[in-house]
């Protein structure tokens, strides 16, 4: 099952450093989902200023259940990056289905 997950940053003044301090592991781990064929896309969010202010991420899960489990590991999470997370099943257009992962 295909989710849409957003992650918005915390606005106080410590969270860039909070997404930097976790920033590495969070790219390791999407590599591996990557390999593993679980996520399928993700971008950061930029403010006007071309600011880290969130992420959105489409991961493709058996069931939510294995989704939260990810989800409870995943940096930004324990690290406090994301302050709140959005998530949405949903759908990925054929068209894209087709697009090889790197």
């Amino acid at each position: 099952m295909e989710f849409v997950v957003i992650g918005y940053d915390g606005s106080d003044e410590n969270a860039l450093a909070r997404r930097m301090a976790a920033r590495e592991d969070h790219i390791a781990l999407s590599a591996e989902m990557a390999r593993d064929g679980h996520q399928k896309m993700a971008a950061a969010l930029l403010d006007d200023h071309e600011k880290m202010t969130g992420s959105v991420i489409i991961v493709d899960f058996p069931s939510r259940t294995e989704l939260d489990a990810w989800l409870e590991n995943e940096p930004y999470i324990k690290g406090r990056v994301w302050e709140k997370v959005h998530v949405y099943p949903c759908k990925i257009s054929p068209a894209f289905q087709q697009v090889k992962q790197k």
